[in-house]
């Protein structure tokens, strides 16, 4: 029997298959780059699949999430001055422009420094969109499990998986909130903006109380330089806000509670506050950073007692410099509301620089 060979595409009648050449230079770059690509791509949608399973446990189902305890050892007066000009002093040494508000949770004590000075909101903008929808779910224009679909409009760069998503894809709106604060998601934002409206939004933002706290479409733009109309925010509309929801007084204390765990379940900065904090210590924070402008707003519940921290920073030299200033502010505050036990695990961690 003759044996015959199967014609490839391209195959000339007759012809020998020629030898394969060896992959040039150019060609192995673009496949390197191709590979890279599609790894990123992989990594990202397993980022969004295990984001939707964390989000599936969360419940506003009316039950408190964070039990707020009574600190056993309150911080002393003695203390809370101290700190205070260490943070004073930490402040002024910064080249950039530095907006602090620290208030203790138990006893009310508040420390400030340029806490109504206008920074470019960034990131921190998601807290107060994050309330508003939290708005309309509580009037029942819509609910956590009410679905959006995504399309190609919608993509923004920047943080956040969603950008990888395919376009069509469902999602609720709990798992669109949970990546709008817990990666940041620029996507997951603008699908929100989309579905509430600019004019709902800016409304809202002012029937919360934010006088300086804005909202625009230019605001918005990811770009690095200046905008038309830039979204504006201080340190004390920010820990304001950040407090109300803590003490469950923000829609409603339900809402408030369930937007505190996710806020909670933010892990996508390691620097800033976090980094300086013991991993024991629970952080319900958001981060922000564009226009030369890096932010850090939370609530740090602590064992002498919880407090809120707001540190915006502008015009700064460089992001590294900023975020390392963030972490020697989170770090200070470290000192005085530390147990024994909390410093010595902190010096094996951080070493002994302040």
């Amino acid at each position: 029997m003759k044996k015959t060979t199967k014609k490839q595409p391209g195959d000339q009648a007759g012809a020998p298959a020629p030898r394969k050449a060896p992959a040039s230079a150019p060609a192995k770059a673009v496949w390197l780059a191709r590979a890279s690509w599609a790894l990123s791509a992989v990594l990202c949608y397993f980022i969004y699949q295990g984001g939707a399973r964390v989000v599936r446990n969360l419940e506003l189902d009316g039950k408190p999430v964070v039990q707020k305890k009574a600190a056993a050892n309150p911080i002393r007066e003695a203390e809370w001055q101290t700190m205070a000009a260490s943070l004073e002093k930490l402040s002024d040494n910064y080249s950039g422009h530095v907006a602090i508000y620290l208030k203790d949770l138990n006893s009310g004590r508040i420390w400030e420094h340029n806490p109504d000075q206008l920074f470019t909101s960034a990131s921190l903008i998601k807290v107060p969109i994050m309330v508003s929808i939290f708005e309309k779910i509580k009037r029942g224009e819509l609910s956590l499990d009410t679905r959006m679909k995504l399309t190609r409009r919608d993509r923004a760069g920047g943080s956040g998986s969603l950008k990888w998503a395919r376009e069509g894809t469902s999602l609720s709106v709990m798992e669109i909130v949970f990546k709008m604060i817990t990666e940041s998601d620029n996507t997951a934002t603008k699908m929100l903006i989309d579905y509430a409206g600019m004019d709902y939004l800016q409304q809202a933002f002012e029937d919360l109380g934010l006088v300086s706290t804005g909202i625009s479409q230019e605001g918005m733009s990811l770009a690095s330089g200046s905008v038309s109309r830039e979204n504006y925010t201080t340190a004390r509309e920010m820990a304001g806000l950040m407090e109300r929801i803590y003490r469950g007084q923000v829609v409603d204390a339900a809402s408030s509670e369930f937007m505190l765990d996710v806020l909670k379940h933010n892990n996508k900065s390691h620097s800033r506050l976090r980094k300086s904090l013991p991993l024991g210590w629970e952080l319900g924070h958001k981060t922000g950073l564009l226009r030369r402008s890096c932010h850090d707003v939370g609530i740090v519940f602590s064992p002498r007692g919880d407090y809120v921290i707001a540190v915006l920073t502008g015009d700064v030299p460089d992001y590294h410099s900023a975020k390392e200033f963030i972490s020697r502010v989170a770090l200070q505050t470290y000192k005085y509301y530390r147990t024994d036990s909390d410093y010595a695990s902190a010096r094996r961690r951080y070493g002994t620089g302040g």
